[in-house]
C-alpha cells in the first residue's frame, strides 16, 4: 500500500476577498482630521472660547442666543443650500456670476464620494471666518455677546462639517436619528436634488418649506449628479 500524498492547494485559485465591513467611527474621525476645514473651524472655536472666558460679562442673553441659533439653524441651513450651494450660474454682460461654493457643490454632486469635495472650500471658508469676525465685533451691543455668537456658530459649523462628511463615508447609521439624517441627504444626492436640503437635522426645515416628499412617490431626477445640467468645473 503506497503512502498517501496530502492534497496540494490549487495555486491557480484566487483567494476569496474579505467581507467588506462598514467604516468604524474612529477611522472616519482620523480621515476627518486630515482635511483643512475642521482645523480652521476648530481653531476659530478654541480662539472664541478663550476670548469669551477672558472677557467675562456673562448675562442672560448669553444663554438665550445659543438656543435661538440652534433652533434657527435648520432653516438657515436650508436657505444656504438652496440659494447659495444650488445657485444657477448667471451672466451679467461679460461676467458670469458663480461663486466657488456653488461650483464646488456641483462637483460634489457629480462625485459624492470624493472626500475633499465634501468639505467647505478653503478660500470660501476664509471669507466666511472673516465675515463672522466682523459680525462678532460690530453686530452686537457688547463684545461678550458677540463672542458668544462666534463660539456658538463655530460649534455648529464643526458639527455640520462632521455630519456632512460622515454621511458620505461608509460609516453605517447606528441610531434612529442619525439614520433619518443619513437617508435624507442620500435621497438628495441619489434620488432628487430638488428635495431634502437639510444636512444636520432629520428634515424639520424641509417639512416647513415643502421639500420633504415621500421618496417612493418621487421621481429619480436625471440631473441629481449634474446640477442644472451644467459642467462640474
Amino acid at each position: 500500500m503506497s503512502d498517501s500524498v496530502p492534497a496540494q492547494p490549487d495555486s491557480t485559485q484566487k483567494p476569496k476577498p474579505a467581507l467588506r465591513r462598514g467604516l468604524s467611527l474612529g477611522a472616519a474621525f482620523r480621515e476627518f482630521t486630515r482635511h483643512p476645514s475642521p482645523w480652521m473651524i476648530g481653531t476659530a472655536l478654541v480662539a472664541a472660547l478663550t476670548l469669551r472666558i477672558a472677557v467675562g460679562d456673562w448675562q442672560l442673553t448669553d444663554a438665550l442666543l445659543p438656543v435661538l441659533m440652534l433652533a434657527a439653524f435648520p432653516a438657515f441651513e436650508w436657505v444656504i443650500h438652496v440659494l447659495v450651494l444650488h445657485w444657477r450660474p448667471k451672466r451679467l454682460g461679460p461676467f458670469q456670476l458663480d461663486s466657488e461654493l456653488a461650483r464646488k457643490h456641483r462637483e460634489h454632486h457629480v462625485d459624492p464620494r470624493n472626500i475633499p469635495l465634501i468639505f467647505i472650500p478653503t478660500r470660501s471658508l476664509v471669507v466666511v471666518i472673516v465675515a463672522l469676525l466682523a459680525l462678532t465685533a460690530l453686530a452686537f451691543p457688547r463684545l461678550g455677546l458677540g463672542l458668544t455668537f462666534l463660539l456658538t456658530i463655530t460649534v455648529i459649523g464643526l458639527g455640520y462639517e462632521w455630519t456632512h462628511y460622515l454621511i458620505h463615508t461608509d460609516y453605517k447609521p447606528k441610531t434612529a436619528l442619525y439614520k433619518a439624517v443619513w437617508k435624507n441627504h442620500r435621497h438628495h444626492h441619489y434620488k432628487n436634488e430638488h428635495y431634502w436640503f437639510t444636512v444636520t437635522s432629520s428634515g424639520t426645515a424641509d417639512r416647513l418649506f415643502g421639500t420633504y416628499p415621500d421618496p417612493a412617490a418621487t421621481a429619480t431626477s436625471p440631473t441629481a449628479r449634474n446640477l442644472h445640467a451644467q459642467p462640474s468645473t
